[in-house]
């Protein structure tokens, strides 16, 4: 070996040492620099470790710069560019990549299909991964597991289910990271009896494919499957825990969320963001203030970063649970918002009857560049319900399909319904759901029944309550609804009438709603008649006497708020 021959080597090792110890993109730069004065960027194998790194700080621009100067880059500098340029979002390109690489003659590899096949699924088109499937089979990488999976993976993703089956069934042999991918792909299309056939003859089992079951029961709200998986997981990680607290939260068992919460906790997991952000969620729902000051503070602790997930779900915590103020002091420390920020601030300040505030955070949002959606007019509606700004509601609802081009969806129609309702315009609601381009469903009858007892409109109330029997023959709430209003105006052979129909069809109250509160970290939840609380002895006992109390004072029930 000459001296000068090794002195090379001696700097190719130090440039290559350089670059795993960038820590900034100006570390970066210098070390290309000493590249090209080496004239080390022609070396396949630094400018493989350069470009792996522009990658990890997403200057995506240096890597291809410094790709387009090699002479003669070989497989590995093409692969480490396909695979940066798919890291970073730029698929096309790395199909690009790829096409020049094959004009070039140079054979690819494996790790090449791999890229190749992620790239097709950010595209999110499935000719060009046919395509890249023709080439995998052309160059004999069928066989190879990885490779293989990547297509399950993307076939699933394109909703071809029978296709990345077929891939599946044909492989040659599987690892548990195929068995995993295949039974996601069932999963996430609601085919759990596909899922668990896979997931019952799987040789052996990992924590994801666990995972993948557990979420995808949880989607098609089976919480008691879910449950099941969950308690006999022999190993679970932060996803698994993760998992199984969005099953509860999204199907409305915040108790139980939060339950899973102190459990994982117990046993030594740290949340992450997701967790953060579902479980916040779940106070937010469960109007637990104290615990949800708790998890903020343990969130700033803990050093996680505000970002617009966590944030998003502070702003409709704090909202939800009454205290606007903190909830405005989190949005606007957010350093970034998104959609969801808006959203969750405009909602708050409507519920709490700032209707013009809501109306300007609305305008706000307009002039950062952030397009609405569906949720925000809802939000922004219900905001003009609580004020009674009847004509500004009115714009704003032929706003959404004339300047943002949102179809008016059945909540959309409910608000409005439910503003004119309020406001007395009877006619002009029932001519607006009259003119829906979707069936009204009991929401909408019952929104507009709302206004009908507001203004005592016994004739258009009979309609709602006609329409609402035939949807939901069996609920109790519209035949009271009716029975007080004509108790109202004294009209005591209606009322027999109702209540001989009503136990004539056996309809009566089955489901009571309930109401819950939070005493020291601990959620305490009532229904109407519910004697399952270990204190309701004393609570009924108060409520004796506080009633007791309340006629000695002159108070005197209004007789329409009374089932009769």
């Amino acid at each position: 070996m000459t001296p000068t021959y090794a002195k090379t080597i001696t700097n190719f090792n130090h440039l290559a040492q350089q670059i795993k110890k960038c820590s900034m993109v100006k570390e970066l730069e210098s070390v290309y620099a000493s590249m090209i004065k080496a004239n080390a960027n022609q070396d396949c194998f630094l400018m493989n470790q350069f470009i792996a790194a522009c990658s990890i700080f997403h200057r995506i621009d240096y890597a291809i710069l410094a790709f387009t100067h090699m002479q003669e880059p070989n497989v590995f500098v093409y692969n480490a560019m396909i695979r940066a340029l798919v890291q970073c979002y730029h698929p096309v390109q790395a199909l690009d990549c790829y096409l020049d690489m094959v004009q070039a003659q140079v054979s690819p590899t494996s790790f090449t299909f791999s890229s190749l096949v992620k790239a097709c699924s950010l595209v999110s088109e499935l000719g060009f991964g046919e395509a890249v499937h023709g080439h995998i089979w052309k160059y004999g990488f069928d066989s190879h597991v990885f490779v293989q999976t990547a297509l399950v993976d993307f076939y699933g993703n394109a909703g071809k289910i029978v296709e990345a089956r077929r891939v599946f069934d044909e492989m040659s042999e599987r690892d548990v990271f195929a068995w995993t991918t295949m039974i996601s792909v069932h999963a996430r299309t609601g085919d759990m009896s596909s899922a668990r056939q896979l997931f019952d003859e799987m040789p052996v089992r990992n924590t994801a494919s666990w995972n993948a079951m557990i979420d995808g029961y949880s989607r098609l709200r089976n919480v008691e499957s879910a449950e099941l998986l969950f308690s006999q997981m022999p190993n679970r990680d932060i996803i698994s825990w993760t998992t199984m607290i969005a099953c509860y939260s999204q199907n409305k068992q915040f108790r139980e969320a939060l339950a899973v919460f102190n459990e994982m906790q117990t046993n030594g997991i740290d949340p992450d963001e997701v967790t953060m952000a579902t479980i916040i969620s779940a106070c937010a729902h469960l109007g637990a203030l104290d615990l949800g000051k708790e998890i903020h503070l343990y969130a700033m602790e803990m050093g996680f970063d505000l970002d617009v997930y966590i944030g998003s779900a502070l702003i409709d915590m704090y909202a939800k649970c009454g205290s606007l103020d903190k909830s405005l002091v989190v949005f606007f420390k957010l350093r970034k918002k998104n959609l969801f920020c808006w959203n969750s601030i405009i909602e708050g300040l409507a519920v709490h009857g700032y209707a013009e505030e809501a109306l300007a955070m609305f305008s706000r949002m307009q002039r950062e560049k952030i397009k609405p959606n569906g949720v925000t007019f809802i939000s922004v509606l219900g905001a003009c319900t609580h004020a009674g700004l009847v004509e500004e509601g009115r714009k704003r609802f032929l706003s959404m399909s004339r300047d943002f081009s949102i179809p008016p969806e059945i909540e959309h129609y409910g608000c409005m319904v439910d503003l004119l309702g309020k406001a007395g315009l009877l006619e002009d609601a029932l001519e607006l759901v009259r003119s829906m381009r979707m069936e009204p469903n009991s929401v909408i009858w019952g929104a507009l029944l709302g206004g009908c007892k507001l203004h005592r409109n016994l004739k258009i109330a009979q309609v709602a309550v006609n329409e609402s029997k035939v949807l939901e023959p069996n609920n109790s709430g519209y035949y009271t609804l009716l029975v007080n209003m004509y108790a109202e105006v004294n009209r005591w052979s209606e009322v027999a009438n109702i209540r001989a129909t009503m136990k004539e069809l056996g309809v009566e109250k089955t489901s009571p709603g309930s109401s819950w509160i939070e005493m020291d970290r601990k959620i305490h939840q009532f229904a109407a008649s519910d004697k399952s609380h270990l204190a309701s002895d004393e609570i009924y006992t108060l409520l004796v006497e506080l009633d007791g109390q309340l006629k000695l004072s002159g108070y005197v029930p209004e007789l329409g708020s009374v089932p009769l």
